[in-house]
């Protein structure tokens, strides 16, 4: 993630405010399972509170969110915050679309999850796929 936004031309980033949620947790997990050290564990949540506030713009979470996330969750089989991080994707995507604009790259390291999203109409990438 760092990467990609301290890239010279880096993209506009959009997530669900729910991403802060899932990054804290596992940064939570790997600090309980003694793979992540405390002090790396507090780097990390600087890192991210900084990138939430400053590099990143956080959708929010709305009815039509959970409308949509849980029809996707009837459509594919997925876990409840995939579902949501694709209904926000797909319904930010939709509001682009209708003002013109360029189409949004869904970004996962999952690879069922990015195939949810191409059968949904996303751009897709899947960073484990890049060296």
């Amino acid at each position: 993630m760092s990467a990609l936004l301290e890239a010279p031309n880096a993209p506009v980033v959009s997530t669900s405010q729910i991403s802060v949620v899932e990054a804290t947790c596992a940064f939570a997990r790997r600090l309980w399972d003694g793979t992540l050290s405390p002090s790396l564990h507090s780097r990390a949540l600087l890192a991210l509170n900084y990138d939430s506030a400053y590099r990143c713009i956080l959708l929010d979470v709305t009815p039509a969110t959970i409308d949509a996330a849980c029809r996707l969750a009837n459509k594919h089989p997925m876990r409840a915050y995939d579902a949501m991080q694709l209904a926000t994707a797909w319904l930010f995507n939709q509001a682009l679309s209708r003002a013109g604009r360029s189409p949004l790259t869904f970004i996962s390291a999952d690879d069922l999850l990015v195939n949810q999203a191409q059968a949904e109409g996303l751009l897709t990438e899947n960073p484990n796929h890049h060296p």
